[in-house]
Parts: structure tokens; C-alpha cells; sequence
């Protein structure tokens, strides 16, 4: 699934989700037209939850040491 972003200034616009970028593309024009000129866009591929959870690195617990000096 693909997402599409749309900024105009201080708006930003999700439109989707699209099975394909293709799709999105497509749709680009017609969005396009309801912006100003400098209007920029991204087409975002969305990811399950799952997918992301499922790469991320195990993560290891760390023990921290402290040393304190005693006054003398």
C-alpha cells in the first residue's frame, strides 16, 4: 500500500492508501490542482506493523557502572 503526501506551506495533505504508486501518481494530478504551484508531494510506502516489529534488532539490556570517589 502506498501513501501520498501533499505540502503547501503550512498544509500538509495524506491522501490514500493506493495499491500501487502507479495509482497514486495517477491520482497526483487531479490533487494537484486544488494546490498552488510550489506545492511538493512524496509517495510513501506504508508498512505493516508486523514487518517493522519483526526486523527490528532484539534489543539487549545494558548495565551501567558508577564510580564514586570517596571524599578524603
Amino acid at each position: 500500500m502506498y501513501l501520498l503526501t501533499i505540502r503547501d506551506g503550512l498544509v500538509t495533505r495524506h491522501v490514500g492508501p493506493y495499491e500501487s504508486p502507479k495509482q497514486a501518481s495517477d491520482d497526483l494530478d487531479r490533487l494537484l490542482q486544488h494546490f498552488g504551484e510550489r506545492a511538493r508531494w512524496q509517495i510513501h510506502a506504508l508498512e505493516a506493523p508486523e514487518q517493522l516489529l519483526g526486523s527490528a534488532p532484539t534489543a539487549n539490556p545494558v548495565r551501567v557502572r558508577s564510580r564514586v570517589k570517596a571524599a578524603a
